[in-house]
């Protein structure tokens, strides 16, 4: 069989079982968010937090929990670091630096998992279970989270209720997240990922010497970093180590978890709105971008030069024998349009176009379909700005889901989009023109811009996958990627969650015949067109001098 049939054939079998899953999943998520009963667990859970469940929360009080439990979150995650030398199943290992412990419990509470360091030579057992992976969970569940507001803002009327927010993290984490995660792990150990808490063991090597490698509870880690779309791993080589992706199977299973969740939400999006028409409009959006962008990957990595390259069927370098291009070109696409950031290749060893495309899924804003909460909220920000520029067109006041876009929603919406950017711009800018940070670029000319434009891009959009070849592990590098994931995560949030409250206390607008058709192909094709048409226009100066430039002088 062909690498590119091969290919080919992983993507069909992988779009196969996301349709499967869809539905029941996704009507099981707006179960699960609209249901008044609690588990027993969970009243546990809130009566030790001390949170009444029943209690309806404005935009204003929902934000306050999530900014408080985010800051105790990195508060907790950064002492737990700085204090790893002094606790059991630290594995010798001593305690973090201050500005990487910085960087990495901004990381994880971000849904970043951006990491400096090399996982199996710097973190013990109790900093990736009770630190790190804890995080995994709650983070994920707190995207989730504001995306259900947002969606309670389309749905409800006359309020400006959002629910509660402790109620939602609790049940994203233990209903939705746990279970998946839960079943996901047992496939993983089944098909020999390593599940285990032993210390570090001397391994020798098949051409002389020894190596030295831990275990840790890498299958359920694997597993929460994929289903959360967090990234990150045990190991240093990430989902490209065997112990954590162990084979071609194992590959396309870990890209299906990276995918189910945020695709399956736009089924509870369509279900809790009332119209799941609707929800398929934003899939369609979302799988139009994702399979557009995979087709384009495997098209620059398998278009190759050279006898060498076309021996190997592709450009092979960065990436697993185990799953040739076509899976890494899978994979990358779907770390990169999520907030993923598991890697199980090398982006920076990827051709000049290709690199530029696993930057660009970034600079969607990760949409397509994006974090678990944060892809939802994401897209349907952009309907709103969609929505706006047909109303402009055709001189009518816009509306989506009956509900008016006026002045402060598309204000809270411009917002939301500014913001990221102006995050990636300004300190890829910082940094090219201080001399400091140059010195961890390994590479010069348009890659090495490339490195710098990809390292903010990824913290600033919460991906946490790097280009390689920089240097991260310094103080400018931790210190400004951290603000950088802290304010990309959380500035968002506040319009996000002020737009739902605007939205909630509007009362329906009945729909007429120049009402546009939301749920129709024709506003899918505008969405898609507005998506890219406001990426490229903000983003492809800078992509000219890195991704582009190279990939045209290649």
């Amino acid at each position: 069989m062909s690498p590119v049939l091969a290919g080919v054939l992983q993507l069909l079998a992988l779009m196969g079982a996301l349709a499967l899953v869809h539905r029941p999943l996704g009507d099981y998520m707006a179960k699960v968010y609209s249901t008044d009963k609690h588990l027993r667990v969970e009243k546990w859970i809130y009566k030790g937090i001390g949170a009444n469940p029943n209690t309806e929360m404005r935009w204003p009080a929902y934000l306050r929990g999530i900014l408080a439990f985010s800051a105790v979150s990195v508060l907790f995650l950064y002492l737990l670091q700085r204090l790893q030398g002094s606790l059991p199943g630290s594995l010798g290992f001593a305690s973090i630096d201050p500005d990487q412990a910085f960087n990495t419990a901004a990381s994880f509470v971000t849904n970043t998992n951006w990491q400096s360091y090399y996982g199996e030579q710097a973190m013990g057992h109790v900093v990736q279970t009770a630190g790190l992976a804890v995080q995994n969970f709650v983070s994920a569940a707190v995207g989730m989270a504001v995306a259900v507001a947002l969606v309670r803002g389309f749905a409800r009327s006359r309020t400006g209720e959002l629910g509660n927010f402790w109620t939602d993290l609790v049940r994203g984490t233990i209903r939705i997240l746990v279970p998946v995660a839960a079943i996901a792990a047992v496939v993983l150990v089944a098909c020999g990922a390593l599940q285990n808490f032993s210390g570090i063991h001397e391994v020798g090597q098949f051409m002389g010497g020894s190596q030295q490698w831990n275990g840790g509870a890498v299958a359920s880690t694997e597993a929460i970093k994929e289903v959360g779309t967090n990234g990150g791993g045990i190991f240093n080589a990430n989902s490209a180590h065997p112990f954590e992706n162990p084979s071609p199977f194992t590959n396309l299973f870990e890209i299906f978890l990276i995918l189910v969740i945020p695709l399956s939400l736009t089924r509870t999006f369509g279900v809790m709105v009332g119209s799941v028409k609707q929800g398929y409009a934003i899939l369609a959006t979302m799988a139009t971008i994702w399979v557009g962008f995979t087709a384009l990957m495997m098209w620059t990595e398998f278009t190759h030069h050279g006898p060498a390259l076309e021996l190997a069927g592709g450009a092979m370098e960065g990436k697993e024998v185990r799953f040739g291009v076509g899976g890494s070109s899978i994979f990358a696409v779907a770390t990169t349009l999520t907030s993923t950031g598991a890697v199980d290749s090398f982006h920076s060893s990827f051709t000049g176009l290709g690199g530029g495309i696993t930057m660009l899924g970034m600079q969607l804003g990760e949409i397509a379909p994006g974090g678990v909460g944060s892809g939802l909220y994401g897209m349907l920000i952009m309907a709103i700005i969609a929505v706006f520029i047909a109303g402009l067109m055709v001189g009518r006041t816009p509306e989506y889901l009956g509900k008016k876009i006026g002045t402060r929603e598309i204000k809270l919406a411009a917002c939301y989009i500014l913001i990221t950017p102006a995050l990636v711009l300004i300190f890829t800018a910082a940094a090219m023109a201080l001399p400091t940070p140059q010195n961890s670029m390994t590479n010069s000319g348009a890659h090495g811009f490339s490195e710098i434009l990809y390292a903010y891009t990824s913290g600033a959009n919460n991906n946490g996958s790097a280009f390689a070849g920089l240097n991260a592990d310094t103080q400018w590098f931790n210190t400004t990627i951290g603000i950088a994931m802290l304010l990309g995560r959380f500035v968002p949030m506040v319009f996000v969650l002020a737009l739902a409250g605007s939205l909630a206390e509007q009362k329906p607008v009945p729909a007429t015949a120049g009402t546009l058709r939301t749920e129709k192909p024709l506003f899918t094709g505008l969405l898609v067109g507005a998506i890219l048409i406001i990426t490229g226009l903000t983003y492809f100066p800078a992509l000219a001098l890195g991704p582009l430039a190279e990939g045209m002088a290649a």
